[in-house]
């Protein structure tokens, strides 16, 4: 019997593994969800399955930072990759490895990964 997978989860499974293969050195991933109103982002550590820093446009200090009701734009993405950022450092997180998931490098994504560069994170 044969699991049938959408596209979606095909093109997240491929990039996951193409990261598993890659993470030798035990660097924590930042791995970035966006939907259609919001972007997530956080920096987990895979060996110990835990979540070291998160930030996301839901957070109240972000809706009072972006004074807008949605976070759908690519400066709201920048934003939570420098508090992203900021929250890494503080739980002594310098480098990370960038897990986009099933999305392309490319508008809110990118402006993301941006964000967390310009806070000090290396990749």
């Amino acid at each position: 019997m044969t699991k049938h997978l959408t596209g979606a989860q095909r093109r997240n499974y491929r990039t996951r593994n193409k990261l598993t293969l890659i993470n030798r050195a035990g660097r924590p991933r930042l791995s970035v969800h966006r939907s259609n109103s919001q972007i997530y982002a956080q920096v987990i550590d895979d060996l110990q399955g835990i979540t070291l820093a998160s930030a996301s446009t839901v957070e109240t200090e972000m809706k009072e930072k972006l004074k807008s009701k949605k976070g759908a734009t690519s400066t709201a993405a920048t934003e939570v990759g420098k508090l992203l950022a900021e929250r890494a450092k503080k739980a002594g997180v310098e480098e990370v490895q960038f897990d986009r998931g099933r999305f392309l490098y490319h508008g809110r994504i990118k402006a993301l990964a941006d964000g967390a560069r310009e806070g000090g994170l290396k990749f």
